[in-house]
């Protein structure tokens, strides 16, 4: 898991969810189990590069689930793990207070 250097749970918080892409990342893989061509066409605008970054960033902190099926040409799938699973609440939030404050 990334490191972080306070322990305010705000911090926290931020160490693993923190960036441009991960919040809209996390809340497309909450709705549903997706192949990586899916994820980059319903992330506007992100690199092929940085959303491989950030899918292994969030695989490695056991957000995301990575599953490959041996298959030509290959099938990868990602998908909340349980423990991704609890930061629903945290998604449903944020979505909700984005949604009062459009500009």
């Amino acid at each position: 898991m990334n490191q972080c250097t306070s322990s305010s749970p705000v911090n926290i918080t931020l160490g693993v969810l923190g960036g441009k892409w991960k919040p809209e990342i996390l809340w497309h893989l909450h709705h549903k189990t997706l192949r990586f061509t899916e994820l980059k066409k319903l992330v506007k605008g992100i690199t092929q590069k940085m959303l491989t970054q950030e899918l292994r960033q969030l695989e490695d902190n056991k957000i995301v689930i990575r599953k490959i099926y041996p298959e030509v040409p290959p099938k990868v799938e990602y998908s909340l793990t349980d423990y991704g699973k609890t930061l629903e609440p945290v998604l449903k939030a944020m979505a909700s207070w984005g949604e009062k404050h459009q500009i």
